[in-house]
C-alpha cells in the first residue's frame, strides 16, 4: 500500500503521469515522493501556493518527473 505522501503526489500528477509512474517500483515512487516534497518546499512555489495550493502541488509534481537528475 502506498504512503499518504505517495498518494498525494500521485493525486497532483496528470493522468497519463501518474499512470506510468504508479507502474513503477514502489521504491522509486517514495524517492519521486520525497522529491516531490522538497520541490514543494522551495521558495518558488510561495506565491502559486498562496493563491492555489492543488496548483503548486501540480507544478511541484510536473517537474520532479520531467526532470531528468530526479
Amino acid at each position: 500500500m502506498p504512503s499518504e505522501t505517495v498518494t498525494r503526489f500521485l493525486a497532483a500528477l496528470d493522468p497519463g503521469h501518474r499512470e506510468e509512474i504508479a507502474r513503477r517500483p514502489d521504491e522509486e515512487q517514495e524517492r519521486l515522493a520525497a522529491a516531490w516534497e522538497t520541490e514543494l518546499a522551495g521558495d518558488e512555489l510561495d506565491t502559486l501556493d498562496e493563491l492555489s495550493p492543488p496548483a503548486a502541488e501540480s507544478v511541484a509534481a510536473r517537474r520532479v518527473v520531467e526532470e531528468p537528475d530526479r
